[in-house]
């Protein structure tokens, strides 16, 4: 039923076959149709979660405005949020602070039958931390030391871990910027760790390379989806995740619509009674 890892869809490249050329702009009826084909199979990947009891995570990290928002709206779009849950976490309480680095993401993992999208996760203290100096340098090599055997322990826990890297080229990352500051309804978008983090964009690159030498183990491996496209990038990753968990179609029940309760014996209260919203459209 899921798809094969590969597989091109409307001329985009799947995830184990990335292209190194241009790829022409996705027409938005296709884009539209695609998504939808692809909506209904995560719709079955969900109920095979369920029917399974499986425990899946997936992790969305990198660059600022690289789409990482977009996808997982898309992913939890058609989705059953008791099932498809997404976590993102604020600032750490300065309780939080005091604990052990991976215990408030702990508490979130999931139980059998879900499947977590984290927006953002522990990695945090990979990349954004260690260059916005908010953690300690020793906080920061033990996190490189303890992550990838932190990572081990789930997956052996029987968790499916499935990390997924962002990347966005300079030139577009300021595109979108540009588009945030003049859109009033993007404008919450931007926060000020985007704007300094623009100063530290070589920081920021180092980072995420020595982030990649420490976690890209073979038990959890960095899937990296080339972002400068938004609507490929939502198809590539979503086709990708389904072709990352073997499933199968689970029949839907027969149901059978009951007749509805007779109403003799109800008398409705007066409309005048309730308070309504006023009617402006």
């Amino acid at each position: 039923m899921s798809p094969e890892p590969g597989h091109d869809v409307l001329g985009i490249s799947g995830a184990d076959t990335p292209s190194v050329e241009p790829r022409q702009r996705i027409k938005k009826k296709d884009y539209e149709r695609e998504l939808a084909r692809l909506q209904e199979e995560l719709v079955r990947l969900q109920r095979w979660i369920r029917h399974k009891g499986l425990k899946v995570v997936v992790i969305f990290e990198g660059r600022d405005a690289a789409g990482k928002g977009g996808v997982i709206k898309r992913i939890a779009e058609r989705t059953n949020p008791r099932v498809v849950r997404v976590v993102a976490l604020g600032t750490p309480s300065d309780r939080e602070k005091t604990g052990w680095w991976f215990q408030r993401y702990v508490a979130e993992l999931p139980t059998a039958g879900e499947m977590i999208l984290f927006d953002r996760s522990w990695y945090n203290r990979g990349v954004v931390e260690p260059v916005m100096g908010f953690c300690t340098e020793e906080e920061y090599k033990e996190f490189l030391r303890s992550c990838p055997e932190f990572e081990r322990m789930l997956v052996r826990s029987g968790i499916i871990l499935i990390k997924y890297w962002f990347s966005v080229s300079d030139e577009e990352q300021e595109r979108r910027f540009h588009n945030r500051i003049n859109d009033p309804m993007r404008r919450w978008k931007l926060s000020p760790i985007d704007i300094e983090g623009r100063t530290r964009w070589v920081k920021f690159s180092k980072a995420k390379d020595t982030l990649f030498a420490h976690t890209d183990i073979k038990q959890a491996p960095w899937y990296v989806v080339n972002a400068d496209s938004k609507k490929a990038a939502r198809l590539n990753c979503i086709s990708h995740l389904l072709s990352m968990i073997p499933y199968e179609e689970v029949p839907w029940e027969e149901v059978e619509l009951p007749e509805r309760q007779d109403r003799t014996g109800y008398v409705r209260p007066p409309i005048t009674d309730q308070t309504f919203v006023p009617e402006i459209y």
